[in-house]
């Protein structure tokens, strides 16, 4: 079986989004927003892999604008 690609993303990627701008037009699918802040998620659609690099962190930002 082969094995969907991992996409490292880094915090100026964020929100991760798939298809990513990358992706070849022909293998569109709906666009759905990953959420990669706990590691490593997967698209439903597609099943490419996004991993948030290991270098960037999430912080959560509470000050109000």
């Amino acid at each position: 079986m082969m094995q969907t690609p991992l996409l490292k993303v880094g915090m100026d990627a964020l929100p991760v989004f798939c298809p990513n701008p990358q992706m070849p037009h022909w293998s569109s699918h709906p666009r759905v927003f990953i959420d990669v802040s706990h590691g490593e998620a997967s698209c439903p659609y597609c099943g490419t892999r996004y991993a948030l690099d290991h270098h960037a962190t999430v912080t959560s930002d509470t000050t109000s604008v």
